[in-house]
């Protein structure tokens, strides 16, 4: 995905569920790093989002009102949800280019 900087918009991620688990009783996080930062985001990179339909989660990001607001470069987008049970799972989502 691609957006100018100036552009606040919801951040879109498809997220696989596990068959037969229902992840949307609570709400996704999502972690938007540097693509030059090859770590696992840390506790205080998750930004809580919302379920905006089915299983796909979102944030609102940019500079009117977003979670975050990012400046131009590429970015790695991660995505946690706890389904019922045991599980805590973090995937990452994909790429982020901001212009």
């Amino acid at each position: 995905m691609v957006i100018p900087a100036t552009s606040t918009e919801y951040l879109h991620v498809p997220v696989t569920a596990p068959v037969g688990v229902d992840i949307t009783s609570s709400p996704p996080k999502l972690a938007i790093l540097p693509a030059s930062n090859r770590a696992n985001p840390g506790v205080g990179d998750w930004l809580t989002g919302e379920w905006a339909s089915g299983t796909v989660a979102r944030l609102l990001i940019g500079p009117d009102g977003g979670a975050v607001t990012l400046t131009a470069g590429g970015y790695r987008v991660y995505v946690s949800f706890d389904p019922p049970g045991p599980e805590n799972l973090v995937r990452m989502a994909g790429y982020l280019s901001v212009t």
